[in-house]
Order: C-alpha cells, then structure tokens, then sequence
C-alpha cells in the first residue's frame, strides 16, 4: 500500500480485558508505522500484563489468557516505548475513536505521560465503512431488493421494505454458511424457520431488552453495567440493598427491576435453607 503521507501514520489495534475504556486494561497493542520517506512499515508488538484478571468472555474473543501475560511487563513499563514508537505521528485503527485511541489515552494518563492529541489526525476505517456502506432499511433495501425506497421512515412503508428484505435475505442466503473469525462454522444460519432466525438474530446471553443484564459462561445472570460489571447480581444487590434500592428507583426497565427483585428474592430464599 502506497499511502500519500505528509506525516507518519501509525495504524494500531488494542486487545483488553474489557470493553470498557477506564475500567479494563491493555494486554496487547500492535501497531503499524508508515512513514513518508520509507516503503517498507515498522512494526511493534508488545504483550502486556493488564495487572487484573482476564474474563473468560473476553478470552473467547481473543485467546489470551492470564497464564499468556503473567510474565510480561505491566503498561507503565511499556508506555514511554510505544510514545516514543508512535512520535508524532496520526493515528489509524478500526473503530479507534470509540475504542483504541481513548483506552490507549487512559492508560498513557496512568502512566504518567501525555499524549496530546489537538494537532494528531485520527482515521477509524470502521466509519468509511459505515458511511460509505451504509446499514439502514434503504441501503439493505436496494442490496436485498434491487429497488429504491420512495417513503422511507413512513410506518408502513418501512414495515412493507423490511419483509421485503427478509425475503430477499432468505433467497440470497439459502445454502450459505457462516464462518466466524474464530473458524467456527454456523451451517445455513438464514434459512425459513422462524427459531433458527431467532437464535441466529439475537444474543443468547444477553437478558433484557436493554442489556443491563446477561448471562456468564456458567449461566449466573451478571452485571452489564456500573461498578459491579461482570459480577453475579443475586449475591451482591442482596448484601447491598442501597445499590439494589438504587437501582428500584432510577430510570431502569420495568424489565431490569422485575429480574433482579426475583434474583434477591431467591437468593435470599435458598439461603435460609
């Protein structure tokens, strides 16, 4: 790739313990330097120990395990090699403004050092992506069904399209399987049957329409959310009932509210036992 440079341009990929940006922590970042007077980039490849236990989830996603990174340097020990790495330079990832660059900040901030970003050129490829290939009704409107939609965001005009578009999923997809990043196989997962669209469409693990809640790899229903993310919820609103009163009276679903009244309710119950 011949990039048109004015200045160097450091493409860069973080995996975490976590998704979120102040709470979890780096455990590998590599990253991809162009520059303007060099054909070939640089490459630099740091494992890190985020100094916290890496969730199983997260493991799922990405393969590292605590056992992979129990021997490498903490990013304090690391950050004034990767900011002497980048220099200067503008920044590039997938999804790097939600994601990348704020982690990398916060942990660069932990460290002691900062990396100004007022006069730095950020790229995030994921939002060429998405503005050049849009994902709404009328984009897949015209993928699925070759047509243009004449009254988008009119109630039954929409209603009308999305069939539409399921039947053209359910056309184009027929015999098609799906292969994950991971390897795994999901044969035929669009096909006519209303269960397999469901599974296929929604994530099992998830409890509640608003996602506050959601199922561990052991099936105890967790956190998804606030200072008790990834924690069992029974145990803890019922050794905590500020945080469960909390929650019974701010903005959360009926929904949210419902389920872990029960949880406590339960928990509580077997307790006693």
């Amino acid at each position: 790739m011949k990039l048109q440079l004015t200045n160097d341009l450091c493409f860069f990929d973080i995996e975490a313990t976590g998704l979120h940006v102040i709470r979890d922590r780096i455990i590998q970042i590599g990253i991809l330097k162009y520059s303007a007077d060099t054909s070939e980039p640089s490459e630099l490849n740091l494992m890190v120990n985020p100094g916290i236990p890496i969730p199983q989830d997260s493991t799922r996603i990405h393969g590292i395990r605590d056992e992979d990174v129990a021997d490498k340097p903490v990013f304090s020990k690391l950050a004034q090699q990767v900011f002497d790495f980048i220099g200067d330079a503008d920044l590039a990832g997938y999804n790097c403004l939600s994601y990348d660059v704020p982690m990398l900040l916060e942990e660069m901030h932990r460290a002691g050092i900062d990396m100004d970003m007022d006069n730095r050129r950020v790229i995030d490829v994921q939002r060429i992506f998405y503005k050049m290939e849009p994902r709404n009704l009328a984009a897949a409107y015209r993928y699925y069904c070759g047509k243009n939609m004449t009254e988008a965001h009119e109630a039954m005009a929409d209603v009308r399209a999305t069939a539409e578009v399921l039947a053209g999923q359910l056309e184009m997809y027929s015999g098609v399987d799906l292969k994950l990043d991971d390897g795994e196989v999901i044969p035929e997962p669009v096909r006519n049957d209303v269960q397999a669209l469901h599974e296929f469409t929604n994530d099992s693990t998830l409890i509640d329409a608003t996602r506050r809640l959601k199922y561990n790899h052991n099936g105890e229903v967790i956190f998804n959310f606030g200072k008790y993310i990834g924690k069992p919820v029974a145990p803890l609103l019922a050794a905590d009932k500020q945080y469960l009163n909390w929650i019974l009276q701010k903005d959360f679903s009926f929904q949210v509210k419902s389920i872990v009244q029960k949880l406590v309710k339960e928990y509580e119950a077997q307790q006693k036992k």
